[in-house]
């Protein structure tokens, strides 16, 4: 599957580019002896406008904070997406808790994962009712300062782009065959019993991909991907 780490690999280099801009941003603000503030932020912008502009997988890149880190609000997503013609533009949401449904963004994989491991993740398939309603993938990795969890660094993937590059791959295998994500949650799959956004139960994914070697378990083999948070399942069957 080095095809399959290859294309996600180019995403997480989004995100890694974005989490050393934005931990070296904050520990500039750190150095001056005050905490950082969403006008702070906006030096992010050149970098993530240009990583928009370059990877034609990823649709969305940002910093999400953690809630707290910002002194005017509670909480913040520096997050720009492309456009149909070519451009970008920003995410602009109302994250007031008293009027919006998506105020609360901590519970979801995408910053869950990498907040809980201090690991990257690779989160969904799911429909992104927050940035594009589009089915997509959130790849992201924490953003620490002096030890510290500050919020995640994210890149998202429309699924329609990334199953158009894999399922070629995937239905060359000798079995049923699907990409799942550390959660269980299927990527891709070349499975018709097994759609894209499926929960695969009773296997523990972080602890394969942990492991790092394939495995093999009720029938399945069990294969890490070598370089991104996903693992091949094939049915033995």
């Amino acid at each position: 599957m080095a095809l399959v780490d290859g294309w996600l690999e180019a995403v997480f280099d989004a995100v890694a580019q974005t989490r050393a801009d934005t931990a070296a941003l904050l520990a500039r603000v750190a150095a001056e002896g005050r905490r950082p503030a969403t006008a702070d932020l906006a030096a992010l912008r050149p970098g993530l406008h240009l990583r928009l502009t370059r990877d034609e997988l990823v649709s969305g890149v940002g910093f999400v904070a953690a809630p707290g880190l910002l002194t005017d609000v509670p909480a913040w997503l520096e997050w720009w997406q492309s456009t149909a013609d070519g451009g970008v533009r920003p995410l602009l949401l109302d994250l007031d808790p008293a009027q919006s449904a998506y105020s609360d963004y901590t519970h979801w994989d995408w910053f869950a994962l990498p907040r809980d491991t201090g690991r990257r993740a690779v989160a969904g398939p799911y429909v992104d009712y927050l940035c594009s309603d589009e089915y997509s993938l959130t790849l992201s990795a924490p953003v620490a300062v002096a030890g510290r969890f500050a919020g995640v660094a994210a890149a998202d993937v429309y699924l329609r782009h990334f199953e158009g590059a894999v399922l070629p791959l995937l239905r060359e295998l000798p079995g049923p065959a699907r990409l799942v994500n550390a959660r269980g949650r299927v990527a891709a799959s070349a499975d018709p019993a097994r759609l894209a956004g499926s929960l695969t139960k009773g296997t523990d994914f972080q602890a394969v991909l942990e492991g790092g070697r394939p495995v093999a378990a009720g029938g399945l083999r069990l294969v890490p991907c070598r370089r991104v948070p996903l693992v091949l399942v094939v049915d033995g069957h």
